[in-house]
């Protein structure tokens, strides 16, 4: 979805653009610049000669994942491939990387104060494997860095968009369209996908180098964050509030109900505990360097993708 919307506003300016895809080809661009290229971030010499003569690269690629049969495969992606795109940006002599890690890799359970861009990871506060994995993966950028590379990194929030929306973060709106019943007084942060590129485009072309910037638009509840979309959708808003005991009971039943199903539960401990989580994330840093930018508002995105997405699926 980033990386769609990406190339989408890469468009219109002066670039000549490689869009690399892995197995399924994303919504072609009618447009000149912009090329597309299928290419498994795995392969090290693939990759290495894809980005000869490469200016810039945005690393948008990654997995999100919450369940730990997925463990694996999330340190490969998250990690591994993060670590053979410093290797050939550093090979390549890029002359600047714009990588998209999450908020995830600050750890999202500190309920005491906001999180802010100095906020460390930890298995302490919660953090879960796919954030564990963010966190390994921004380190692979902090040691190009050391090695000589010139990047910046995006810590996004839940990412609002007319994704896929049978999966990532786009779910929430199937979820409330199919019918919701339960809430939590969790709060989270949610931002605009449109303003995550338009972010990433401006950091591509300052001079900032060495630095992470939380995007995040606001902090919202979930409870008013569903209440927005039913209202969208002209369904029925949510009206059953989930306790903590019950949420504790709720991830228990899916991993066992998924054990003899053998399908990856809806539900974990990590996305149970995150949902009744009260956390909050400081974007000052990033408006204060780039005092143009503006935040599309969480309300005004609900109701757009909510368009889109009905749209989508007519």
């Amino acid at each position: 979805m980033v990386g769609q919307e990406l190339v989408n506003q890469l468009q219109h300016l002066p670039y000549n653009i490689i869009a690399i895809y892995n197995n399924s080809e994303p919504r072609r661009m009618i447009a000149s610049n912009v090329s597309y290229v299928r290419c498994d971030l795995l392969d090290v010499v693939a990759l290495e000669e894809l980005m000869e003569g490469v200016s810039y690269v945005c690393h948008c690629a990654g997995l999100v994942k919450f369940t730990s049969s997925n463990k694996s495969l999330l340190y490969k992606i998250n990690v591994e491939v993060t670590a053979n795109i410093v290797n050939a940006a550093l090979d390549a002599k890029v002359k600047k990387l714009v990588h998209v890690s999450s908020v995830a890799a600050l750890g999202r359970m500190n309920e005491k104060e906001p999180i802010t861009e100095q906020t460390k990871w930890t298995k302490e506060g919660g953090g879960s494997v796919y954030g564990h994995t963010k966190f390994l993966g921004e380190l692979e950028i902090w040691r190009g860095i050391a090695e000589g590379l010139n990047a910046v990194i995006v810590n996004p929030s839940i990412i609002l968009g007319a994704g896929n929306w049978n999966d990532g973060s786009t779910a929430i709106f199937k979820r409330v369209y199919d019918g919701l019943s339960w809430y939590t007084e969790g709060t989270a942060g949610f931002v605009d996908v449109r303003d995550v590129c338009k972010a990433m485009i401006m950091l591509l072309k300052a001079e900032t180098t060495a630095e992470r910037f939380i995007i995040n638009a606001e902090n919202c509840s979930y409870r008013k964050v569903f209440e927005l979309i039913a209202d969208e959708f002209k369904v029925k808003r949510p009206t059953k509030k989930v306790t903590a005991l019950f949420s504790e009971l709720v991830w228990r039943a899916e991993k066992i109900r998924c054990l003899f199903t053998r399908k990856e539960p809806l539900i974990t401990k990590e996305t149970a505990a995150s949902a009744m989580a009260k956390v909050k994330f400081d974007n000052s840093k990033f408006l204060k360097q780039f005092t143009q930018f503006h935040y599309t508002s969480v309300s005004e995105s609900i109701k757009y993708y909510s368009a889109e997405l009905l749209r989508i699926q007519k």
